[in-house]
């Protein structure tokens, strides 16, 4: 389970993009009722209640993995525990379901603001996200995730991850190249896969879920899908054939690192940072007499130079 947080400012466009997808659901609502101008209504009477608060919106996104699927009472569960764990169980909040990908997932809009005015703390909410998902992993018997590694131990720093998102893209972007013959054409195909398509200096897309990811981090740049666009159908095919199989070495090495212990992975960065400083160039400073150099600049002055 993968849990995200955002905090904003406007209920209308937050309720409004959950509510708004063809295929969404309004599963429950807590202190809050109605259609969704009424929904907005009443979310921003409570916010008034605290005018110094200028993001009173909390927006969750709480993801099953590809394949697991949950009934809407025990999704209604988890979104009941994570208003718990993050402390707006007293506040308005709806959940909604999205079914508009291969992976199950829900969003939760909530009100920071209760009907006393306080505010619900933002402080450590990925700290508190990431535990509250691997709980939820455990008490309804989900596929595990690694939470974020700043909230790993050391020994599970280098344990391989994979971010299905960005391998579900970069799998469509080689899908596309194979069949396109000109970058407009590859466009095309990439936006008919639901992506939107950001081209300037580089490349970057934004899949359904508004999570832009840029080309360069999956391999696949401006210049290198130009790159392979240009090229004969053959030629295009052994350089996306050879694509993957440098995706598959990185994945084996991956592999073979955690099975080095910890101790002797942290040296070898040690080693690697301390290689890097001695192949910096070295800055060289004149050990010269800060009294000649005055000297030096009153001469100067006097010459008028």
């Amino acid at each position: 389970m993968i849990g995200k947080i955002i905090i904003g400012k406007s209920f209308r466009g937050c309720i409004s993009y959950c509510l708004d997808k063809k295929e969404a659901e309004l599963l429950n609502t807590n202190l809050c009722y109605g259609n969704k101008k009424e929904l907005i209504s009443q979310f921003n009477e409570v916010r008034r209640l605290n005018q110094n608060l200028s993001k009173p919106v909390q927006h969750i996104t709480i993801s099953l993995p590809k394949g697991e699927q949950l009934d809407k009472a025990r999704l209604v569960t988890i979104a009941e525990d994570c208003a718990k764990d993050l402390g707006f169980e007293k506040n308005q909040y709806i959940v909604i379901v999205h079914h508009d990908t291969a992976h199950q997932h829900i969003h939760i809009v909530a009100n920071r603001v209760s009907f006393d005015g306080k505010t619900v703390k933002d402080n450590h909410n990925y700290r508190k996200m990431a535990v509250y998902c691997r709980k939820m992993e455990e008490k309804h018997g989900l596929q595990k995730v690694l939470s974020p590694k700043r909230y790993l131990s050391k020994d599970q720093w280098q344990l391989p991850r994979t971010d299905q998102r960005k391998e579900k893209l970069r799998q469509d972007i080689k899908k596309c190249l194979a069949i396109s013959t000109d970058y407009s054409e590859f466009e095309k195909q990439i936006k008919k896969r639901g992506y939107q398509v950001h081209k300037a200096r580089g490349i970057a897309f934004v899949d359904q879920q508004k999570v832009r990811v840029k080309g360069s981090e999956i391999g696949y740049s401006l210049s290198t899908i130009e790159k392979i666009l240009s090229m004969l159908p053959g030629q295009k095919k052994v350089a996306l054939q050879h694509a993957q199989l440098n995706e598959t070495k990185d994945q084996s090495v991956q592999q073979k690192l955690t099975g080095i212990p910890a101790k002797n992975l942290e040296k070898g960065r040690e080693l690697k940072v301390g290689a890097e400083i001695l192949l910096e160039p070295a800055h060289q400073q004149d050990n010269i007499n800060p009294a000649l150099l005055k000297k030096k600049r009153q001469k100067r002055r006097r010459i008028g130079l």
